[in-house]
């Protein structure tokens, strides 16, 4: 299939979900980018009540929305509710029988997908089906504990795209071929974060006493994001500054985890259980990182890190670890301070170094918004999307 210069390119956009990830956020940050003079964009989504996602896609201006039943999905169902969900399966069935019409009706040549099971085996037996080609857009680092489904479709897929170089190199690792796998990294939209933002709201709300030093970390609740470390090492800030406040934004994950209680449990060991707020899941991120001084997330093996970027924007100082992707979002010594996994002496010397230097904080802001609005906007990642989609159907 040949992309001729005087008619646009057609990309047809994979969405099951029903809630609006990080994952989705990114797809549709990409379709509202994407040049429609280049492109002629399509997605298929799943209708629902409630479906924030499909609502958000309806609104992108352009696109042709197909609404797709993908069936239910399975994650972390029992054997039983995956049972009683094979009589969901043939209505789901006629619905990828007609999104398979449609794509041939349309002649579309790139179906992109998220690496959700279900939107990643959809988009590999699809262009199989139609001759399009599949790109699985790759979230999440490869690891042994994804379903065999998933694994299945990523060595399917025509390209595998990691959200950044260390992602894309997880799996070259796990033995995908080389040449099909990318990287593009992700974006963050600069107008949505205002660093102008008065800090007092933010702080008013976490409670949080006049003049007392506040870092805010933003995340779902679970081992691998670091909260552990980072209360570790609150406890040795707190010698130096009794009134230093912690804002743990998110929620657990799995739901069920009890991961909240834990690090609760943990905090009053360490004897900082006043200086720590639980805030649950929020939606006034911006104004939660207006009101810190510093944002950490000393979480280990990030394939990306979303909010790193969404502090950068709000001009605020970043403390993280070096492993994983962080290092390609946050450069050390420039708009943050890294460390080793592992360390907590140094991650509570970083924080000590930003929280001691409100000139340092201020230099580290201006450099991570300006980084942010170099190398982290959506028309970035939708040019090296644009190329990616060219070099495919060469």
């Amino acid at each position: 299939m040949h992309s001729s210069p005087d008619r646009r390119t057609r990309v047809l956009f994979i969405n099951s979900a029903l809630l609006a990830g990080a994952d989705t956020s990114i797809h549709f940050l990409l379709l509202r980018n994407l040049s429609q003079d280049q492109f002629e964009l399509h997605a298929a989504g799943q209708p629902g009540w409630p479906a924030p996602a499909f609502d958000e896609l309806r609104t992108i201006p352009g696109i042709a929305l197909r609404p797709t039943n993908f069936g239910p999905s399975l994650w972390r169902r029992s054997n039983l509710q995956k049972l009683v969900s094979i009589a969901g399966a043939p209505p789901a069935a006629a619905s990828l029988a007609g999104l398979a019409l449609y794509i041939k009706h349309h002649k579309i040549e790139i179906l992109h997908s998220t690496d959700r099971p279900r939107d990643a085996i959809a988009c590999v037996v699809l262009a199989a089906l139609t001759g399009a080609k599949a790109v699985v857009h790759a979230h999440v680092n490869y690891g042994d504990w994804m379903s065999r489904g998933v694994r299945w479709a990523f060595g399917r897929a025509d390209a595998i795209v990691g959200v950044s170089r260390h992602t894309a190199r997880t799996f070259v690792e796990a033995g995908y071929p080389r040449d099909r796998v990318h990287a593009v990294l992700n974006a963050v939209e600069p107008s949505r974060w205002d660093p102008s933002l008065d800090p007092a709201p933010g702080r008013d709300s976490l409670g949080v006493p006049d003049g007392a030093p506040l870092i805010v970390s933003v995340a779902r609740l679970f081992p691998g994001k670091g909260h552990v470390e980072l209360l570790g090492a609150l406890a040795l800030v707190k010698r130096e500054y009794e009134n230093v406040r912690l804002a743990i934004v998110g929620s657990d994950y799995p739901a069920d985890s009890g991961t909240t209680r834990m690090l609760k449990e943990h905090a009053r060991n360490l004897g900082i259980g006043e200086n720590v707020v639980f805030t649950g899941q929020r939606s006034d991120i911006a104004s939660l990182l207006a009101a810190c001084d510093v944002f950490s997330l000393p979480s280990s093996e990030e394939p990306f890190g979303l909010v790193f970027a969404e502090a950068m924007a709000m001009k605020r100082p970043v403390v993280a670890l070096t492993n994983g992707g962080t290092p390609e979002v946050v450069e050390h010594g420039k708009c943050g301070l890294l460390s080793s996994p592992g360390d907590i002496d140094m991650l509570a010397a970083n924080l000590l170094r930003l929280l001691g230097d409100p000139a340092l904080r201020a230099q580290f802001g201006e450099y991570g918004r300006s980084r942010v609005e170099e190398h982290f906007t959506p028309q970035r990642m939708a040019s090296d999307f644009a190329a990616l989609y060219a070099l495919m159907l060469e």
